[in-house]
């Protein structure tokens, strides 16, 4: 009976509660849409969100890599509370941390997960959802990956990277090894469209989470997708005045291991620069399709579209490759949210946001009350001017390799650990050119957005790692990078993939 009347019930409201289409990409540049100002992307479909939407242009990443800011994206929490920060490091457990997943879940929505999620330890873990197809970019030991299966089943088993050729490979532009439908992110679309289309009898509120790998390298967009922009046409890489001096550690150390700290070849920079576009216009054309699924399905405006990623890309900004940067490129976010009555059309909103807002917007939107468990603001207040929170923060790694940062409306301030350094840049010069530390007439910024990230700091879990008993960041030895610039090269490629050669081939051990 009880089960009869919950069902009743949830039947009776769903009408009121609107559907959540979650698109989350991986490693998107926040200036990579064209109707936010970049005269170069082609992006129709997102850009159609933008106008019937509300674009937020100050978004950002609560940690610039996959695992702690998508821990941070679930759980609605910041670094500092949720204690996942860098991809080596588990999640909360399921038991101890709810998701906006499991409280939509709870709620009484329907809940399914495409694509990549990136949950630790365990990869293939619900938290939350009642069904998921899964995709990772490497498949790990335990795991398993619905689309490599999907690839091999469709006459491609013999390609050994359908997600692109890592290793050496990682950062070189090339094309996708299989035809475009059996691509990532179409994959994705397909799966996502086939639940839309599957829930549109049915009167449950639901909520679907598209989980894109792209534009995280390689970036290897399919034919004909690789030839939409051409090197030429690229604008050149963020390189001003001094720009070494803009570096950090983690920059130093992630451009070794990406093989890319033995000079800059400016054309290859800009043929990366098209394949990583291509990547985003490909999805671009999936949001399209997933959009006219919904629009057909007559739920359009019934749902709550999310547009997001989990972090940027530097792409040769700064002389740099990769994320795990407090620089824009890396931290800060695409971030739409479209619902008609809820966000106005057409706006932008420049108050400074971040990815732990979306599982109190999504949840707020859902009717969900348990939302006081969050560090994050609804996004529909934010907009509207119903929230007086000006300040987010970012955090990569603990202890003597924290990076972390305070993002106002006017300034973001840094604390590099591994570099004993601070960084202080005008929000209104962007890209980032000049460092305002002890810069005369910004020494008040500079103690303000202080004393807003040791305030940050104080309210977390582990402050005592970072801050001494004078609110001071801990003095430690500078880290410094290896002389032999062969140190630290390694290779990122997919766990259990032999290379098979024609028999009776076997090559010489290298010594």
């Amino acid at each position: 009976m009880p089960g009869i009347l919950f069902s009743l019930i949830n039947h009776m409201t769903s009408s009121n509660r609107p559907n959540v289409l979650f698109l989350f990409t991986d490693q998107q540049r926040a200036d990579t849409i064209g109707a936010l100002g970049n005269p170069v992307m082609q992006t129709p479909h997102l850009d159609r969100l933008c106008r019937e939407g509300t674009a937020f242009t100050s978004a950002y990443s609560p940690s610039p890599e996959c695992v702690p800011a998508r821990c941070s994206l679930i759980t609605g929490a910041y670094v500092s509370h949720t204690g996942c920060a860098s991809n080596g490091q588990a999640m909360p457990s399921e038991e101890s941390t709810p998701t906006f997943m499991s409280l939509l879940t709870e709620a009484g929505y329907r809940t399914h997960g495409v694509g990549k999620c990136h949950f630790t330890p365990d990869s293939t873990a619900m938290r939350g959802f009642q069904t998921r197809e899964t995709s990772e970019e490497i498949i790990p030991s335990d795991g398993q990956s619905d689309y490599f299966e999907h690839v091999a089943e469709s006459g491609f088993a013999h390609v050994m990277e359908p997600l692109g050729v890592r290793g050496e490979m990682y950062y070189v532009p090339q094309p996708a090894q299989q035809p475009a439908e059996l691509c990532h992110s179409h994959w994705v679309a397909d799966r996502t469209i086939n639940f839309i289309e599957k829930q549109k009898d049915d009167a449950q509120p639901w909520l679907c989470y598209a989980g894109f790998i792209h534009p995280h390298p390689p970036f290897n967009p399919p034919n004909p997708w690789h030839k939409l922009y051409r090197a030429p046409d690229m604008p050149m890489p963020h390189m001003p005045l001094g720009f070494e001096a803009l570096q950090c550690y983690i920059n130093r150390f992630q451009n070794r291991y990406k093989y890319r700290d033995r000079g800059y070849d400016l054309n290859l920079l800009r043929c990366l620069r098209a394949y990583y576009n291509a990547c985003v216009s490909f999805i671009d054309y999936q949001v399209g399709r997933i959009i006219a699924s919904l629009e057909a399905s007559g739920e359009l405006d019934n749902t709550l579209i999310v547009y997001s990623s989990d972090h940027g890309e530097l792409l040769g900004d700064f002389g740099s490759f990769g994320k795990r940067s407090f620089h824009d490129a890396a931290s800060k976010v695409p971030l739409i949210a479209r619902l008609p009555g809820r966000f106005v059309a057409g706006q932008q909103c420049e108050k400074p946001a971040s990815l732990i807002d979306i599982a109190t917007t999504v949840c707020g939107a859902a009717g969900v009350d348990r939302i006081d468990q969050f560090d994050g603001v609804d996004l529909a207040d934010l907009a509207a001017g119903k929230s007086d929170r000006d300040t987010v923060f970012m955090q990569y790694q603990r202890g003597s390799d924290t990076l972390i940062s305070a993002v106002s409306e006017d300034y973001k301030y840094t604390w590099s650990a591994p570099d004993q350094r601070e960084y202080l840049f005008k929000r209104s010069d962007s890209p980032e050119t000049q460092d305002l530390i002890s810069v005369v007439g910004h020494t008040g910024a500079h103690q303000d957005m202080k004393r807003r990230l040791v305030a940050h700091v104080r309210d977390g879990s582990y402050a005592d790692e970072l801050l001494d008993d004078q609110d001071q960041f801990v003095s430690l030895p500078p880290k410094q990078m290896p002389a032999n610039p062969d140190a630290l090269l390694f290779y990122q490629d997919p766990p259990n993939h032999t290379v098979k050669l024609p028999k009776g081939y076997t090559p010489r051990p290298i010594e």
